[in-house]
């Protein structure tokens, strides 16, 4: 499904967003990758929601990416009698591991390494730093705290421990099944959360044996003192703000938002910008100013993906809040200075035959009446690389391989297109030139690029790039065979 924008939205499944009518009615709003997250729902939940999307696609011919996110070693309470609670301030409050269900007095953490190295006076912050907790007095099993900051406490909330190192490993038990069940089902992406070091992203690629594409999520100090290494054995980074936000003063967030988009952008890896973007949707079917300047801002930024958490899995407005996002991306891409400050932040270090024709590819798409650039990838590269150059023209990506296209489905202005395996460079010229119009891309009597690689079929090949008519006739009568 074309899309009148550039950057890709990220959309969470959830109790809001979990029946046919709705996930299409998302993808038609402008959804073009459904994120499952794992720390909710059973492997029967999932199951079912993956074969909607893929039902979705089949109906729409459309291309969707799905991406599973792992729990990972996050810390979360466990469930309430009544689903919820409400947290007086000065009120006390205790954790413990009683799995019973909790009320307003207690409540399971289900980690017993924390109680092991938790101290008198040290902070609790639950619910992304919403609620705060001090800890009075503790032991091997529990923890009793005084509420510091009240508010509402649910199922399943996160928690996180500031002052305490925590001894935790990158992929739980749980997080390891969860692996293997979504690496089978066939999701595109997996998301690692809590990643401290590179070697917890290596792990995790083990496991997955190339079934899915590694993206590493950047919400703890230690994984942005570590982000150029962890960028370097991960297939594409989400910011994610919420968690990184309450790790860190909330002040450094924007400027270590930048610096990682700008990075990841240079690397040719797909980023996605996350959390509380528009927070307020879950609740209203208007976002605030400041919400609408923030999603503005990553894609000003060059993000090559914005999400959605709550807005879509669990609020009241999901469609609104998908629509909104959408109509923000497209007026800011049609904005001029967008073009500037996108074109001011080239900093590509090219290296390698591919990187020269991508880099040329733009360079003529821009300077002559050029309506888009074709190009076919094996394996993703070459239109990962492509994207990198953020051409003023659409970017068509062909290829023989639905992995590579749903895994593009994230990565900035890809416009996926399933083509047969080709053996001669004029029949991919041809279909290119097809792509291009079935799409509304380009008429007959315009011009399109088209950059491949001979010997065709065969991943990093790219070294062949041909400005072509859209009028078949005109390929047959001047390409040589």
């Amino acid at each position: 499904m074309r899309r009148l924008r550039n950057v890709k939205i990220v959309a969470t499944l959830g109790p809001a967003s979990d029946n046919y009518e709705m996930i299409r009615a998302l993808h038609e709003a402008g959804a073009d990758v459904f994120r499952l997250n794992m720390s909710h729902g059973s492997h029967e939940e999932i199951a079912k929601k993956h074969a909607i999307i893929r039902q979705v696609e089949q109906d729409l011919d459309s291309t969707i990416a799905i991406l599973a996110d792992l729990q990972g070693p996050k810390l979360r309470v466990g469930t309430f009698a009544n689903g919820e609670e409400e947290l007086e301030q000065g009120a006390a409050f205790r954790l413990d591991l009683n799995e019973a269900d909790g009320d307003a007095t207690r409540v399971c953490l289900p980690h017993p390494e924390i109680f092991a190295v938790l101290q008198s006076g040290a902070s609790l912050l639950v619910n992304d730093g919403k609620i705060r907790l001090q800890v009075k007095s503790c032991g091997t099993d529990f923890a009793d705290c005084t509420v510091i900051a009240g508010g509402t406490i649910s199922d399943r909330k996160g928690v996180n421990v500031p002052d305490v190192v925590l001894p935790l490993a990158a992929l739980s038990a749980k997080d390891r099944a969860d692996l293997e069940f979504v690496c089978e089902l066939g999701i595109d992406w997996l998301a690692l959360s809590f990643v401290q070091r590179p070697e917890d992203v290596v792990d995790a690629r083990a496991l997955a044996k190339g079934r899915a594409a590694i993206l590493s999520k950047i919400e703890k100090p230690s994984a942005v003192e570590r982000f150029d290494d962890i960028l370097a054995v991960s297939d594409g980074i989400m910011v994610a703000r919420g968690d990184l936000g309450v790790e860190l003063p909330v002040q450094n967030v924007p400027p270590i938002q930048k610096r990682l988009v700008r990075r990841c952008r240079s690397a040719a890896k797909p980023v996605i910008v996350a959390t509380q973007m528009l927070e307020s949707m879950i609740e209203s079917p208007m976002p605030t100013r400041a919400e609408v300047s923030d999603v503005a801002t990553a894609i000003y930024e060059g993000a090559d993906a914005v999400m959605l958490s709550a807005e879509s899995a669990a609020g009241q407005y999901p469609v609104e809040a998908v629509t909104t996002m959408n109509n923000v991306a497209v007026e800011v891409e049609d904005d001029p200075t967008y073009t500037q400050i996108i074109e001011a932040s080239r900093t590509a270090n090219r290296a390698s035959v591919a990187d020269g024709i991508v880099a040329a590819a733009r360079e003529i798409a821009e300077t002559t009446n050029i309506k888009a650039i074709c190009c076919f990838t094996q394996s993703g590269t070459t239109a990962l690389l492509t994207a990198r150059e953020r051409p003023r023209v659409p970017i068509i990506a062909m290829t023989s391989v639905r992995q590579t296209a749903r895994r593009l489905a994230l990565s900035w202005g890809t416009n996926c297109v399933m083509t047969g395996e080709l053996e001669r460079f004029k029949m991919a010229v041809v279909n290119a030139a097809r792509a291009a119009r079935a799409g509304g891309f380009a008429e007959p009597t315009d011009q399109i690029v088209v950059t491949a690689g001979v010997p065709f079929n065969v991943p990093g090949s790219t070294n062949i790039l041909r400005v072509a008519p859209c009028d078949e006739r005109l390929i047959f009568n001047t390409d040589p065979e």
